[in-house]
């Protein structure tokens, strides 16, 4: 059987299949993980992805040899929004990532309690627990610049990307030094869009990836998900933006200096 474009939904059908097999209702499933019958009902309906230790536990009480963790972990692979699969394995292959961040700190760059900050405001009715795989699924973006020969990641932030206290003064005083440190790297460069700058060529975030050997495409998010173009017009008016962007932006170490004026302001 092949694995539903969602992920949840067959990790869930497994563990269905199983307990059925072994002649257990969802209560008894729910009380020998430790887990609540509800819990189990989600994780069967593909409403969320059962946890690590939820996997371990149908592995125990299968006996499935770490089958459910295997798929858990493959499966997480694919933990983000379906409109968003796309832009993740285009982001895993590209030789160059050029970002614009409008408003907030491309999820590339954010921290764990930056993100988490956002998930809740975004979906307060989430329980804790799926925030916190939501952020778990984020983090794991980073991978993208912790393998051997990364790509070089170019981000312009606008200045309200500094401005905005997202979470906490602490939150944004952890995220800002965060991207001073990864500043540090030779594949990531930073800078910053004033204010002072007037008017943006671009008022929406967009981000512009490069291939060897295969076409540039863009991907820009849309109020209810996003989309990735692959049309040389579009494509071409893209760069055209991001070079002037680029171009009105602070110099990287300027944008270094105001980012840590930035950090300083919200002692106060």
């Amino acid at each position: 059987m092949p694995e539903p474009y969602g992920g949840p939904e067959y990790f869930g059908s497994e563990v269905r299949h199983a307990r059925l097999h072994s002649g257990l209702t969802q209560k008894d499933l729910a009380a020998r993980t430790n887990y609540g019958s509800s819990y189990v009902g989600m994780v069967e309906n593909g409403e969320r992805l059962g946890s690590a230790d939820f996997a371990h536990g149908c592995d125990k009480i299968f006996d499935t040899s770490g089958y459910f963790a295997r798929l858990r972990e493959r499966l997480s692979e694919r933990g983000h929004p379906e409109w968003f699969v796309p832009y993740i394995q285009y982001e895993s292959t590209a030789t160059q990532i050029l970002d614009y961040s409008a408003n907030l700190v491309m999820g590339i760059l954010q921290t764990p309690a930056y993100a988490r900050a956002l998930f809740r405001a975004a979906y307060p009715r989430d329980e804790l627990e799926l925030t916190d795989e939501k952020v778990e699924t984020r983090m794991r973006r980073r991978e993208v610049l912790q393998r051997e020969g990364p790509p070089l990641l170019w981000v312009i932030l606008d200045e309200g990307c500094l401005r905005r206290v997202v979470g906490s003064p602490d939150v944004m005083r952890e995220q800002l030094s965060y991207l001073m440190k990864q500043a540090e790297s030779p594949h990531i460069a930073l800078q910053v869009l004033p204010f002072a700058s007037g008017a943006p060529t671009a008022t929406e975030s967009f981000t512009v990836l490069k291939f060897e050997g295969e076409p540039t495409v863009v991907y820009a998010d849309t109020p209810l998900s996003g989309l990735v173009y692959d049309s040389p017009k579009d494509v071409s008016n893209a760069l055209e933006k991001y070079e002037r962007l680029r171009a009105d932006a602070l110099s990287p170490e300027d944008s270094i200096a105001m980012i840590c004026k930035a950090i300083e302001e919200l002692y106060r």
